[in-house]
């Protein structure tokens, strides 16, 4: 009666023969179309209706397109003014633990650009695609091996990093800045640097909610995202500024005070 009580109604119910659909190539069209809305894919030869399958780690491959659509759904969600609470499960979230030095550095970070009108030198020194460069080569020698999975890995939170950047890890005072330096074919991953990789840690959670992840791999990727802000965090004085530049609205606010003095 349990097992009842938890399918939808729908399911639960017998179904006459006036609710039935003709064999017509017409019904077999349309019933091929909600399949795919559904997610089932309906085997010709064996008539057999399977699920999509969750990936494995190995099987994760980065779209760029399907990328762009996740970065704009998470956006959209947080800016609609009274909208409701993220319906994903809270076990479906992947949870990454922000060591506590780097969470400070998130929060000098944010004060330096909204409360200080300060902004992140850019290029960075290393870049992005430095750091990751280097800890490949970090896990390389450590290891022993070049892994296949820290590659894929690594590939993924680059190309996670350039498309979410502009959307949502820049604060409303760096976005003159994007627009200046960011131009042409350029990556962001290949300007900015790990102050603003940092933040993307703060949001991979709410967009890897949506990638479909076998249960043991979730466990394994939150690992190796853990190692390698331990990385960042070994690596904290090399990586990181101590310092922002003023931007130019600071220093015009500057000189005009100068002037009526």
């Amino acid at each position: 009666m349990e097992i009842l009580r938890s399918l939808p109604r729908n399911w639960d119910e017998w179904v006459g023969p006036e609710r039935l659909m003709k064999y017509t190539e017409e019904n077999i069209m349309k019933q091929q179309v909600l399949d795919k809305k559904q997610g089932v894919d309906k085997n010709p030869k064996s008539g057999r209706m399977t699920q999509n399958k969750p990936k494995s780690i190995t099987d994760v491959k980065v779209d760029k397109e399907d990328l762009k659509s996740t970065v704009t759904k998470g956006k959209k969600r947080k800016s609609e003014a009274g909208a409701e609470k993220d319906n994903e499960p809270a076990e479906k979230l992947v949870k990454i633990q922000i060591p506590a030095a780097l969470r400070k550095q998130l929060v000098d970070d944010w004060e330096f650009v909204t409360q200080r009108d300060k902004l992140v030198k850019l290029p960075r020194s290393p870049s992005v695609d430095e750091i990751f460069t280097n800890y490949l080569e970090y896990r390389t020698k450590k290891d022993g091996m070049m892994t296949d999975i820290i590659g894929e890995i690594l590939k993924g939170l680059r190309c996670y990093f350039d498309i979410a950047l502009p959307v949502m890890l820049l604060y409303k005072k760096e976005r003159q800045q994007y627009r200046e330096t960011v131009v042409g074919d350029t990556s962001p991953s290949s300007i900015y640097g790990a102050e603003h990789l940092l933040r993307l840690f703060v949001k991979l959670p709410e967009l890897l909610a949506h990638v479909n992840i076998e249960e043991d791999t979730l466990t394994r990727l939150q690992q190796k995202l853990l190692d390698f802000l331990k990385f960042l965090q070994k690596n904290q004085s090399t990586f990181f500024l101590s310092a922002y530049e003023a931007s130019k609205a600071s220093e015009g606010k500057g000189k005009r005070k100068d002037e009526g003095a």
